[in-house]
């Protein structure tokens, strides 16, 4: 591993071996349906509560992936997770059930690019073999949490987002057929003072313009050397501001596809109750580890930038009036000849 700037260089080139996702009824009903393991027909999953239900997301990903990978859990060194749920129990929970040593943690909605960074690094530098990465989001216990309850009926603007409902989950090891996880550029907080949580792809561009600048500071690269970049959860709000802040550093992004995993969860056009698009740390994670490394895998793509963004508050400090600190993580894949 090299570290240039905020950048890790993987040399030792770790691979994605196997990922799952499993997802709610409304991802179901959105354009990458087909890429998706596992899709429920009910936002309950089944269980009691919403909380049990996106701990069950996570469980089934994991043993998914597993599964997929041709492996046993004893094989699987360290279990890289995370959530947005309060001292994120979600992951806790179904690292309890997996049992593989874990490492918890929090990056708001940009958790699936952290932990995949994470568990890179370990095998990169032979810590570890194989490291699992995971993360799961629920609708409604975002809401429930974050804002008001589903049941509540609140009125919500145009520019606020719909939680995805997903759990997605990779295994990142040596040699395989899946790409390889060339780099990761690691964010820094960016606080532009927004306070509302119904504006998040406002609040949360700049992050994503500043690490995608960072990234290619550090690797001399530019838009033009990916097939395509993908940030987080900025959805149609944040995506256009993100595009502007790079242009006036310079940066054009239309040398490339840049697109957001908030834009192509949902069909925003007819899934009019997802207002400005997906968000959650399910986000990132499900159309990565469904939709992505399967144009990956098809040669549909070689090169990928993904930039997953996170706001990193709390119902806390929204409510003693904080303002909104958010980040933003980027991992490159590639797909050798």
């Amino acid at each position: 591993m090299r570290l240039k700037g905020q950048t890790w260089e993987f040399k030792g080139k770790p691979a994605i071996l196997s990922s799952a996702t499993v997802v709610g009824p409304d991802e179901g009903q959105g354009p990458l349906s087909a890429d998706f393991d596992y899709i429920y027909d009910n936002i309950e999953i089944n269980e009691q509560t919403w909380e049990k239900a996106e701990r069950k997301l996570l469980e089934q990903a994991s043993q998914l992936a597993v599964v997929k990978a041709e492996l046993t859990k004893d094989q699987i060194q360290f279990f890289v997770g995370g959530d947005l749920m309060n001292q994120i129990i979600s992951s806790a929970f179904a690292a309890r059930k997996l049992g593989v040593p874990y490492l918890g943690v929090f990056g708001a909605c940009s958790t699936s690019m952290e932990s995949l960074a994470l568990a890179a690094l370990l095998v990169d530098t032979g810590a570890a073999e194989r490291v699992m990465a995971g993360t799961a989001s629920h609708n409604c216990t975002a809401e429930k949490q974050f804002r008001y309850p589903t049941e509540y009926g609140g009125q919500k603007p145009p520019t606020a987002q719909y939680t995805v409902t997903g759990a997605g989950c990779s295994i990142i090891g040596k040699g395989g057929k899946g790409p390889v996880i060339a780099g990761a550029t690691i964010g820094r907080i960016m606080d532009l003072g927004i306070k509302d949580p119904f504006n998040m792809g406002a609040a949360m561009a700049p992050a994503a313009a500043d690490t995608i600048a960072a990234h290619f500071r550090d690797t001399g690269l530019a838009p033009g050397d990916y097939d395509l970049i993908v940030t987080g959860d900025l959805a149609s709000v944040g995506l256009p501001i993100a595009k502007e802040l790079l242009q006036k550093t310079g940066i054009n992004m239309d040398e490339t596809e840049f697109t957001d995993c908030g834009l192509l969860v949902y069909d925003i056009r007819n899934q009019t109750y997802v207002k400005a698009g997906g968000s959650g740390c399910g986000c990132s994670a499900v159309v990565t580890y469904g939709h992505l490394l399967k144009r990956l895998a098809n040669k549909e793509l070689k090169k990928v930038l993904i930039v997953a963004t996170g706001a990193l508050h709390s119902p806390i400090s929204y409510q003693q009036g904080e303002s909104i600190p958010c980040i933003a993580h980027a991992v490159a894949l590639e797909m050798e000849d």
